[in-house]
């Protein structure tokens, strides 16, 4: 497998999960979770901006948090290993050349547009987001030698 072909497949995953057509609706940070394998009912909490839509945009920030799963010190009294802290760069730079607005942006910023929050339109734009985040994910991931098998189960 080839780095863009990985990167594919997780932004596909992620697209599959998000929009919620051939399998069931997750939310953008469970997206992100198991499009890489992990347990996504802490990243529920990231819905919505953080379930109000006040806080940074879910699926980006669920990026990071995968990043800090798959890279981080096991150890609870550990400090923050090099690798997390070059991913975590990486993965800004990554956002800040491919998405508009800041990665910091909230949930509410980058959904202001749509009127209907519940509509098609923005959920055709969040998924776009969940896929996006999930190839930034994917390509740090590869850019360190660090790839996780990206799951191929049947969904529900």
């Amino acid at each position: 497998m080839t780095r863009a072909e990985y990167v594919d497949a997780a932004r596909a995953r992620a697209d599959l999960l998000y929009r919620g057509e051939a399998v069931a609706h997750r939310s953008c940070g469970i997206a992100l979770a198991e499009t890489f394998g992990l347990p996504g009912a802490s990243y529920q909490a990231l819905r919505r901006g953080g379930l109000t839509g006040m806080g940074t945009c879910g699926a980006l920030h669920a990026g990071l948090l995968v990043l800090g799963e798959l890279l981080g010190d096991p150890d609870p009294a550990g400090p923050p290993t090099a690798e997390l802290k070059s991913a975590a760069a990486a993965y800004r730079v990554w956002l800040a050349a491919e998405l508009p607005g800041s990665p910091e942006d909230s949930c509410n910023t980058r959904t202001r547009e749509f009127a209907d929050f519940a509509g098609r339109p923005r959920a055709l734009h969040c998924t776009a987001l969940a896929a996006a985040a999930a190839a930034g994910v994917a390509g740090v991931l590869w850019d360190l030698g660090r790839t996780v098998p990206l799951p191929q189960a049947p969904l529900r």
